[in-house]
């Protein structure tokens, strides 16, 4: 079973006067993870897809999607597959990966369709491209590790990044995850804004009866949304995004625009921060 809905962009005027509902509705992205369904929702961010597929023992096979307007979803894009579940596989082009909990699969334009089984929790992040390059499998030890903030903090964290100018090669998407240690609730702080790329975030490992704030907006213009565990945010390229759980927590972020330089970013200083 395929589900597809349409998020349209927003810009920071509009959303300066949003309530909780409409900041939900314009930003937020749920229930993507259903046993049995492959759930999508069709960004105008960059036409960025997010979502998530759950075979749940079955096989669940991605092809044609209609909102892409092709003959195949891949056809004229590409996409990265994390899994956060236990281990599944993923059949593309001919072959068969198997995927275990953290592993991050990119496909490349023009593979075809996508079939996923077993106990994975597979989160799906495409974009555009222009041209083709190869499929890779990439598991935690390939990738890039990134060591930030501290204990004193509370933002201890080890970034991974898997799909970038220097890892896995691909048109735009840039793809990994972070994952905050013991006692560490703060991610990307000090905040910062990208206006040449836009962001989506999928917060996941956040225990039953936790969440995680995340804050957006202008720099000057800051709201908040509370997030629960395998819930995804989109972040335009005017707004920050940062956040604090009520306790550790891992989060996926991609990116996709002008170009794939993950420190391409404008910071923010505390103090400037209303």
């Amino acid at each position: 079973m395929l589900t597809v809905k349409t998020l349209y962009a927003t810009d920071p005027e509009a959303a300066k006067r949003y309530d909780t509902a409409e900041l939900r509705e314009k930003f937020h992205v749920p229930a993507m993870f259903a046993e049995g369904e492959i759930r999508l929702t069709y960004t105008h961010y960059d036409r960025m897809i997010v979502g998530g597929a759950v075979p749940a023992g079955k096989e669940l096979t991605l092809d044609a999607v209609a909102e892409c307007g092709t003959d195949t979803w891949l056809a004229r894009r590409e996409a990265g597959i994390l899994n956060i579940g236990e281990t599944g596989s993923v059949a593309v082009g001919g072959e068969t990966y198997e995927l275990a909990n953290g592993d991050v699969l990119y496909i490349g334009m023009g593979a075809g369709p996508v079939t996923f089984s077993g106990a994975g929790r597979f989160y799906i992040v495409s974009t555009p491209a222009h041209q083709t390059y190869q499929t890779t499998l990439a598991r935690p030890a390939d990738a890039n590790e990134v060591k930030l903030g501290s204990a004193e903090t509370s933002n201890d964290r080890t970034i991974y990044q898997f799909i970038h100018e220097n890892g896995v090669k691909s048109c735009q998407l840039v793809m990994g995850y972070t994952k905050l240690h013991g006692g560490s609730v703060w991610n990307t702080m000090p905040a910062h804004t990208h206006d040449r790329r836009m962001e989506a975030y999928l917060y996941y490992d956040v225990a039953e009866g936790q969440c995680v704030f995340h804050f957006m907006g202008q720099p000057q213009e800051t709201r908040h949304l509370v997030m629960h565990s395998e819930e995804i945010v989109m972040s335009p390229p005017w707004s920050i995004h940062s956040g604090a759980g009520t306790g550790s927590y891992t989060f996926c972020w991609a990116m996709a625009g002008d170009n794939m330089a993950f420190t391409d970013m404008d910071m923010i200083p505390v103090e400037e921060l209303k």
